[in-house]
């Protein structure tokens, strides 16, 4: 685990673009050497391939074992395989993962926080030895079936329905953008049943189990996403997971994946922005660069501001989340507000690059377009808006 300890005063460290408060000061050493290499990672394997990906709405497969390599896969979580890091290590991963884009870093955050977490926190002593070494280190992909077609921002209506028959359960329904959930190889599957909502470990060879990839899409294009069906799918006995009754379980793991979001949305904002800032500084109109105009200067201004506030959010709620302090309600602050930042962000960092940043040549409108749907999964804006109201009214508005 990392410690709490900052960069001694005389330690060097590489600027960001974005940097103005010394933000690298406020991290361990161990933190900055996680970050530094996933981002080796990104520049070598993600951000050369990127644009080709989105074009064809294409996942590659091919860099999840690397991705387990790195220890990126349940990286937060003890055990199995997995590398134990701390909250602020995940969060600094997530941020570079996302700057190659969104589509890598919700993998991870699918598999790890969602998946993996879900056995990890929930799951027997046999099923985390089965399915957790296999997941940490990307020999399988397991993916996570909460979402319906009509069960969205309220899964406690979702329909899909979990009977018992004998020492059996059956399963009955739908769900609906579930990530990779044609490609993996367990489903964690939430269904209601007589005694309450309980997950379920579905095998995807299991009779009666199906994923259908729904497109053509206007954002994740570099990511998979499905429609489920469990059409009688038979499962033994211990394939529940015994420590999740009620929503309680599925939500504490969307908590996880909600917290990663908060720093991954603020690297695809710094990429963005920095791709806006080279450009301005090498791109001439009137005989002098745009980086030279007042107008093109606030835009940088502003944008580099909002980044450094939601880092400086999100390494709050790390520390927070290191320190076994960090309530619910202050992960919505963060997703709520670094999504909301980060889209406009990569929106205005796409005027300053004109008509050429309509382009997969450049990144932010690819970022602004994944965002969309960043903001609206795991609680959209309205929903952490109703959360955020309960909290400072102690009167719930949901219904």
């Amino acid at each position: 685990m990392a410690g709490s300890t900052c960069l001694p005063r005389d330690w060097t460290y590489a600027v960001e673009p974005t940097d103005l408060i010394s933000l690298d000061s406020m991290l361990a050493a161990r933190e900055v050497a996680v970050r530094d290499r996933v981002r080796a990672f990104v520049q070598q394997e993600i951000k050369p391939h990127i644009a080709d990906w989105f074009e064809r709405a294409h996942f590659p497969l091919e860099i999840v074992p690397k991705l387990g390599r790195l220890g990126l896969l349940g990286m937060h979580l003890d055990g199995y395989g997995c590398a134990g890091s701390s909250a602020v290590e995940y969060g600094l991963a997530a941020a570079e993962l996302e700057a190659g884009d969104s589509g890598i870093r919700t993998f991870v955050s699918v598999q790890g926080s969602l998946a993996m977490t879900a056995i990890h926190r929930h799951g027997s002593e046999e099923q985390k030895q089965q399915w957790l070494p296999q997941l940490a280190s990307g020999e399988a992909i397991g993916c996570f079936g909460l979402t319906e077609p009509t069960a969205g921002s309220d899964p406690a209506s979702m329909a899909t329905f979990a009977r018992r028959d004998g020492s059996d359960w059956v399963l009955d329904g739908t769900k609906r953008w579930i990530g990779l959930a044609n490609v993996a190889q367990v489903a964690v599957v939430w269904a209601q049943t007589d005694g309450g909502v309980r997950g379920f470990l579905v095998p995807t060879d299991a009779p009666g189990y199906s994923a259908d990839v729904i497109g053509p899409k206007l954002s994740m294009r570099a990511s998979i996403q499905c429609e489920v069906t469990l059409d009688g799918v038979r499962l033994p006995a211990d394939a529940v997971l015994p420590g999740a009754i009620g929503l309680k379980g599925p939500l504490q793991c969307l908590n996880e994946a909600r917290y990663g979001i908060a720093w991954g949305a603020m690297g695809a904002a710094r990429d963005a922005f920095e791709e806006a800032l080279a450009y301005a500084k090498g791109r001439l109109q009137f005989g002098r660069p745009l980086a030279g105009y007042q107008l093109t200067q606030q835009k940088l201004v502003d944008m580099a501001l909002e980044i450094n506030k939601g880092f400086l959010l999100a390494l709050h709620l790390g520390r927070l989340k290191d320190a076994g302090a960090l309530a619910p309600h202050q992960i919505s602050v963060g997703k709520l507000n670094n999504c909301r930042e980060a889209i406009e962000i990569c929106r205005t960092a796409r005027t300053i690059l004109g008509g050429n940043g309509i382009t997969l040549e450049h990144s932010p409108l690819r970022h602004a377009n994944n965002l969309e749907s960043v903001r609206t999964y795991e609680g959209t804006d309205e929903v952490h808006t109703l959360i955020l109201g309960h909290k400072l009214t102690g009167v719930s508005a949901f219904n």
